[in-house]
Order: structure tokens, then C-alpha cells, then sequence
């Protein structure tokens, strides 16, 4: 089962954004932004998962929309005028079509192609002289095409005098490499934050970014985009009782978001896995500190690559007598073996959000896909009108 929740274009009032994921709202409701525009959130109740692939609403060739979404579209919501415009790369293209459906816009259109050596060729396929340009492409695998991908889309933009040029980087690869942990390393975040800049953008609004620090690597504007309203909505759909909910850390540095995380679940208990690292992509659990027994445990991370802390914390959890266990992340790279650990059945359900593309083969029963497009849009509306960002999520 897979859930979305669609609101309306927003005005540039702030004091109702706290509304806008809140976590004890109805499965529908409707409400006010400080003008007379209502803003309709709708709860989708989808049936069961298609051979073990969970149903995401997107839009398909025809143009239909999924049933449970509202029948008009949001024509009104810019101008046939607009100097805004929305381009996708290769990388997530449905993520952009659900961010533009929402914004009541049509995608740019653009050309992309490979060269036979593997060169990245761009054209835009209308004008964007003095127009606010939102480029829509997360550097997620293959990271360095992507990547590549979205400089030449910017460069092509700044050359064909576009006014602002905000590069919406739902996945930002090498976010994992922030800092040197031994001697000799890269810095890799900072270079790629360079790349970027060096092309040309103007703004950048990246979604759970591995650690804070990154957004100093800028030296240009960041928005920083919160995707856990997304699945605190979700969490407050299942049949959960708060009192028997404790929240996870999969290792000490996720602690400060699993706190956070907690406080919106009614100030739920907090558990933390220690870990010890001794190489990329291996990870050994130590011990738990905190009390999971007879609990439903909700482990919380900002991605999950090869799925072994989180595994192997999951297995740590039913050791201490954790009744049930869901793992919630933003970014699903599900690198091999991820789907395997996954599905081998520690898992009640696996949350994650569409900032990457899922592939078919990565599709298992326990999974869940939730849609931030919703989210993407409303950043992307309030950066274009000079509006508050960082209140959708108080």
C-alpha cells in the first residue's frame, strides 16, 4: 500500500503551514491558509500490494489521474504567463510529473541523450530567457551521470539567460562523505557542492541531507526539505498505539533526528543501537541502550544502502523483545543485498519515500513508497514567492 497526500496550492501565509502534515488531523480535511482558498488533504485508501509491488499514484501516458485524487486539475494555480518553470532530468522523471501535477504546471521540455563514448548532450526545448528555472534530478545511481547530468541541464539554463536557476536535488549523492575520518580522503560533499555552484545554480533545495553540515558546503542559498511529515502521516494511519511505540536510532549519529522524529510520535521513548564500523558498508551491532521489550519499534534513518545496520539492528531489537519492528527512511539506494535483508522477514513493513526511483526488481512485499512530491512542491512555491520554508515544518 502506498499514500499520498495532495494539497492545494498555497498562499504566502505561514501561519497555518504547521497544518499542513498535521500528525492528528482527520483522514480528510479541510482548511484554511488565511485567505479563502482552501487547501484539501486527501487520505488515499489503495488496495493490496501486485506481486509484492506496492501501488504508487502516479500519472500515466493518457493523462488519467489515480481515482482518489481530485478530478480538477490545479490549472489556476499559475499563470499560462508564469516566468516559472520546471524541468526533469533522467533521474526520477514520475517524482517530477507528481511535483508539476501538484503545482498545476506542465513539465519543460528538454532533450536529453547520451553520446556513444558516454558524453551528456542538453537542449532545452523552449525558452527560459528571464524565467525562474526549478531543475528536478537527484544524484542518486548512477551518481556520476546524474550528476553530470544536472550541471550540463544547468549550464544549458544559465546560457540561455534564465533569471534563477534552483537546482531540486531530491537524493544528494556523496552527502556520505562530509568530513575525513582517515587521512588522505576527499571531502567529496564539498567538491560535488563546488561542481554544482561552478554550473551555475542559484539556490539548491536538497531533501534529508546526510548531516546538516553539508548545507555550508554551499556557497549559495540551501533549503533543506524535511520528508518526515511525509511518513509521520503515514505512522498516524496505522493502527499503532502511542504507548507501545518506542523510536530507534540505528546507529548514535541518527540520534538527534530519531529525538526529533520521537517528539512528533506524542514524545515517544527513544532507543539506541551502538554500532562499530569496520569498513564502507559493513556495520556491527553491539548492544541497545534503552527498553524495546513488548514494544513496537519504529527504526528511523536518512537512507538505507546495503540494509546491513539497519538489519542488524532489527535482529538486535527482537533479541530484546521488540514486538514489532518498522524501518522508515527518506532515501531507499538499496544497493545489493538490501532487498534480501529486507524481505527475510525482521521487517513488519519498510517506509520509504520516491526521492529515488525504485526499480522493479527492488520491489518486495514489506515495502511502502510515499510520495514527496506534495512536499517538493510546496518548497518550490514558497521559494518562487518569497515565502517561509522552514515553517512547514513546525
Amino acid at each position: 500500500m502506498a499514500c499520498v497526500v495532495i494539497p492545494a496550492p498555497p498562499s504566502c501565509s505561514t501561519s497555518s503551514s504547521s497544518s499542513l502534515f498535521s500528525l492528528r488531523r482527520p483522514a480528510a480535511a479541510a482548511f484554511f491558509s488565511g485567505d479563502s482558498r482552501p487547501r484539501f488533504a486527501v487520505k488515499c485508501e489503495l488496495g493490496e500490494s501486485v506481486n509484492g509491488r506496492p501501488v504508487v499514484p502516479t500519472l500515466n501516458t493518457e493523462g488519467i489521474l489515480p481515482k482518489f485524487l481530485p478530478t480538477k486539475r490545479l490549472a489556476s494555480a499559475v499563470p499560462a504567463n508564469s516566468r516559472l518553470k520546471i524541468f526533469s532530468g533522467t533521474a526520477n522523471p514520475t517524482l517530477a510529473e507528481e511535483i508539476a501535477w501538484y503545482m498545476g504546471v506542465k513539465l519543460g521540455q528538454v532533450t536529453v541523450k547520451r553520446f556513444a563514448d558516454g558524453e551528456t548532450y542538453v537542449q532545452l526545448q523552449e525558452s527560459v530567457r528571464g524565467c525562474d528555472v526549478y531543475l528536478i534530478q537527484p544524484t542518486s545511481p548512477p551518481a556520476n551521470e546524474n550528476l553530470m547530468e544536472l550541471q550540463v541541464m544547468i549550464d544549458a539554463c544559465r546560457r540561455a539567460s534564465a533569471k534563477k536557476i534552483t537546482a531540486v536535488i531530491p537524493y544528494f549523492g556523496y552527502a556520505r562523505a562530509d568530513r575525513k575520518t582517515q587521512g588522505r580522503e576527499s571531502i567529496a560533499a564539498k567538491l560535488v557542492a563546488n561542481l554544482i555552484t561552478m554550473s551555475g545554480a542559484d539556490r539548491v533545495i536538497a531533501c534529508d541531507l546526510h548531516s546538516g553540515q553539508s548545507m555550508g558546503y554551499f556557497d549559495i542559498p540551501v533549503d533543506h526539505v524535511y520528508c518526515q511529515p511525509v511518513i509521520l502521516d503515514y505512522l498516524a494511519s496505522k493502527t499503532i498505539s502511542f504507548d507501545d511505540l518506542v523510536v530507534v536510532s540505528p546507529d548514535v549519529g541518527g540520534v538527534a533526528r530519531a529525538r526529533a522524529f520521537a517528539k512528533k510520535l506524542s514524545d515517544a521513548p527513544l532507543a539506541i543501537v551502538d554500532k562499530r564500523r569496520h569498513g564502507h558498508n559493513i556495520a556491527e551491532v553491539m548492544n541497545l541502550i534503552g527498553d524495546v521489550k513488548g514494544k513496537v519499534a519504529v527504526m528511523l534513518d536518512d537512507m538505507i544502502d546495503t540494509a546491513g545496520t539497519i538489519t542488524k539492528g532489527a535482529a538486535l531489537l527482537h533479541e530484546e523483545g521488540a514486538k514489532e519492528v518498522y524501518a522508515c527512511c527518506t532515501h531507499a539506494v538499496f544497493s545489493p543485498p538490501a532487498v534480501d535483508r529486507l524481505s527475510s522477514g525482521l521487517f513488519q513493513e519498510v517506509i520509504v519515500t520516491n526521492t529515488i526511483p525504485i526499480p522493479d526488481k527492488n520491489y518486495f512485499p514489506q515495502l511502502t513508497v510515499l510520495s514527496v512530491a506534495n512536499l517538493l512542491g510546496e518548497t518550490i512555491w514558497r521559494v518562487h514567492d518569497d515565502c517561509s520554508v522552514s515553517s512547514i515544518f513546525q
